[in-house]
């Protein structure tokens, strides 16, 4: 019997599941190599374990899940039914045996994937409610994936870098780091990519301002509240904090 695939037929659809399943393979690798009592280790995000990341990627698929499946049927269901609640759920889980942890990691990724597969073109194009009450269309679900499993799959610090990113994804990233400060109506920092171009083909001149200076990879984990490594105040004194993301 032949696997099934996707039902969508937009190839730029097509391309951004690519980049959420790769993910995914990226974060179950680190998590993978992790030891069961490796798992009590602090992460990388203040006041979580390594616990609660593989607790809250995993209900992070669940929540999609429901997203998904509200596109799908026109019945209604929120990511969460509070963000109370949705803590408290991540707490909950990160203290599940390490076997029940992993399990809900892979299973919960495993399903959501189902979803998105068979879910066709009409139904990406459905209205749905984020968690922060944006209404945004189905499809949305699988940037909102991608970032969560590239991002905290370095969070888990064991390895993961943002350097071993695809391109596409650091430019994403940073839209979307840029679009959240537009929308909190935060003045935005410059932020100078060593490692890109302009469409003309020159350098892109550093030049003295409020913001960082450094490689797509570099500043991508600044702007996202992950550290100053790898990055250099355009004015010459010490790095600033970078505004709050999500």
């Amino acid at each position: 019997m032949a696997a099934r695939t996707d039902r969508t037929d937009d190839p730029a659809l097509a391309g951004a599941l690519l980049l959420a399943r790769r993910g995914q393979a990226y974060f179950s690798r680190f998590l993978r190599d992790l030891r069961d009592e490796e798992l009590d280790a602090p992460s990388l995000v203040p006041g979580w374990s390594r616990r609660h990341i593989v607790a809250h990627v995993g209900l992070n698929a669940r929540a999609l899940t429901r997203l998904t499946a509200w596109a799908a049927s026109g019945v209604e269901t929120p990511m969460y039914s509070s963000p109370a609640a949705r803590d408290r759920e991540i707490d909950l889980a990160a203290t599940l045996p390490a076997t029940a942890l992993r399990h809900l990691s892979d299973h919960a990724a495993i399903h959501l994937n189902v979803e998105w597969r068979d879910l066709d073109d009409a139904s990406w194009g459905t209205e749905v409610v984020t968690a922060q009450g944006r209404r945004v269309p189905a499809r949305e679900t699988v940037w909102m994936r991608t970032r969560e499993v590239w991002i905290h799959a370095i969070d888990l610090d064991a390895g993961g870098r943002f350097e071993d990113m695809p391109a596409p994804l650091l430019d994403r990233l940073l839209d979307d780091v840029r679009a959240a400060w537009s929308r909190r109506r935060t003045l935005p920092p410059t932020l100078v990519i060593t490692d890109r171009k302009l469409d003309d083909g020159r350098d892109v001149p550093p030049h003295m301002d409020a913001g960082v200076v450094g490689t797509a990879a570099a500043v991508t984990r600044w702007a996202t509240g992950r550290g100053a490594a790898g990055v250099s105040a355009l004015d010459g004194t010490a790095v600033p904090t970078a505004p709050v993301w999500l």
